[in-house]
């Protein structure tokens, strides 16, 4: 190959190789710097890349994934190197079907797909979205095991509204407003019907971070088309419905015995509650009896059925006006989030609301002086637009609290002990539901079987063991974790009559193991 005297004489094994990308990586001065250090990595040896990931994946995933990718897709256009994924631009609309035929790899299995509008708690960040899919396909293959080359990431790229953007003079994007109505749907038909056309059924695609006009009703029109889900609605819902039940096992009572406040109304937040419904009826309690314990509270007021801007689904969970019509008010003729708790007895409060700081010390301490083990969970992110911060939930509640965020924080100290916080991320769910529908050859992802997921995940909850330990598992043990949650969604798929039936437990597990991509080099051709 006319290579001698190009390389060293050295040949290195890969755990060498780690090493060396590890002091690299240490070197580089900000997070940021260490996320488009990953970034170069992975596109010059993917095989290095994941293998210094799954070392150090506590440490690496916040830089690939939450919270350091909210950064660089601010950052996208001004940090790109190479390309990775899929352009598909507006004014390109008749040529769909071409441009994903220009994929670099033939044997797609997974597309997380997005439009950039609504970007963690950022907002609308529009080509610079496409972070995202790049951040979730990495842990597809390094949690789930879907071999990089059969992962696709993808932008629909429909214009931005974000003036910052436009104005940037490297802004890599269609310089155009987001197209709206009609047109928007119109263009997201066309890119489904292209890829019904270039994909197998065995195909699964992934919506993220569509604003929520768009993410229930782009779900709900074909969920029954495609292998898909909406990660921010099905997976948040699962990984806090883990959350949950880990939770209400710990405070000894269960989950319909006590009413859950959501801040925040929009479609996460109802996904999330609809699990949790699903899981209280599995239990016994009817539907009627279900949707009374809900709250939902946003930035106007308690949800109620005198409110006439409700969407259908926020309908559905609205109390009663006569329940809450004489209940106190904020200066602006509201019932607002502290009104709520100090009316009832919270067992649960959820936060989706991107309000930093919402949940105050009054309000945390008036839900921890009706309830002994409160559960509270500030899931917005990035960390600015947390809820709460997590040593604060600690020490308000005289470390009763059972904490999960959305957000990464460290270990908090409380008399003597060092109490680790779940950062309640969706990355414990969707790599395993990958994995699962991949091992299981599944044609549809329902939410039986996001649901299944939630109650497989949540039965490695260590607070089983420790009942001051985190909601949710270390990072480092996702891998192995992933293949029981698989086992789960395939089996709830097999049972659905949405995938081929296996009968042996034993056989299923060993093709999700078989499925199972793993980061190293291939043995030396015999020649």
């Amino acid at each position: 190959m006319r290579l001698d005297g190009l390389l060293p004489p050295i040949v290195e094994t890969l755990d060498q190789q780690v090493t060396r990308a590890y002091e690299a990586f240490k070197k580089k001065d900000s997070d940021l710097e260490r996320n488009i250090y990953l970034r170069q990595l992975q596109d010059s040896n993917e095989t290095l890349f994941y293998r210094l990931l799954l070392d150090h994946v506590e440490e690496m995933t916040p830089i690939v994934y939450t919270p350091t990718v909210g950064l660089a897709c601010q950052q996208f256009s001004h940090i790109y190197r190479r390309p990775r994924g899929l352009f598909i631009s507006y004014p390109q609309r008749d040529k769909i079907a071409e441009i994903l035929r220009n994929r670099p790899h033939r044997d797609v299995a997974v597309t997380v797909v997005t439009d950039g509008e609504r970007i963690l708690g950022l907002g609308d960040q529009g080509v610079g979205g496409l972070g995202i899919p790049i951040g979730k396909l990495s842990l597809y293959s390094l949690i789930g095991g879907i071999a990089p080359e059969r992962t696709l990431p993808i932008i629909l790229d429909v214009g931005t509204n974000n003036q910052e953007r436009l104005n940037d003079p490297e802004y890599l994007g269609w310089r155009h407003e987001r197209i709206t109505g009609d047109e928007y749907f119109d263009f997201v038909d066309q890119f489904i019907q292209a890829v019904k056309q270039e994909f197998p059924e065995t195909y699964l695609l992934q919506w993220e971070d569509f604003a929520g006009k768009h993410a229930r009703p782009l779900l709900e029109k074909y969920h029954d088309q495609l292998l898909t889900f909406n990660d921010d609605i099905q997976g948040t819902a699962a990984v806090v419905l883990s959350c949950a039940i880990a939770g209400t096992n710990v405070s000894g009572k269960k989950l319909g015995d006590q009413d859950i406040v959501f801040f925040g109304a929009g479609s996460a937040a109802i996904g999330v509650a609809d699990y949790l419904l699903a899981e209280m009826k599995a239990n016994g309690l009817s539907e009627q009896d279900a949707r009374s314990k809900f709250y939902f509270v946003n930035r106007k007021d308690v949800l109620h059925t005198g409110r006439t801007d409700l969407t259908p689904e926020q309908r559905s969970y609205a109390q009663p006006l006569e329940k809450v019509k004489n209940w106190p008010k904020t200066d602006k003729g509201n019932t607002g989030l502290a009104d709520v708790i100090g009316q009832i007895n919270a067992g649960a409060l959820i936060g989706l609301s991107t309000l930093g700081g919402a949940f105050t010390e009054d309000i945390v301490r008036e839900m921890a002086r009706k309830t002994d083990r409160p559960l509270i969970f500030p899931l917005s992110n990035p960390t600015a637009n947390s809820e709460a911060n997590a040593e604060d939930l600690i020490r308000w509640t005289d470390g009763r609290a059972l904490v999960a965020s959305g957000s990464p924080f460290a270990p908090v100290e409380f008399n003597g002990k060092k109490m680790t916080i779940a950062q309640c991320n969706n990355v414990f769910i969707f790599p395993a539901v990958g994995l699962g529908v991949m091992a299981s050859r599944s044609r549809r992802v329902t939410d039986a079987m996001m649901i299944a997921a939630g109650r497989a995940l949540s039965k490695h909850s260590p607070v089983f063991q420790d009942q001051t330990a985190a909601l949710l598992p270390p990072l480092q043990s996702l891998r192995d974790i992933a293949r029981d949650i698989a086992f789960a969604v395939g089996r709830e798929a097999q049972d659905a009559g949405v995938a081929p039936m296996v009968n042996s437990d034993d056989e299923f597990r060993q093709q999700i193991a078989d499925a199972q991509w793993s980061p190293s080099y291939p043995a030396p051709a015999d020649h």
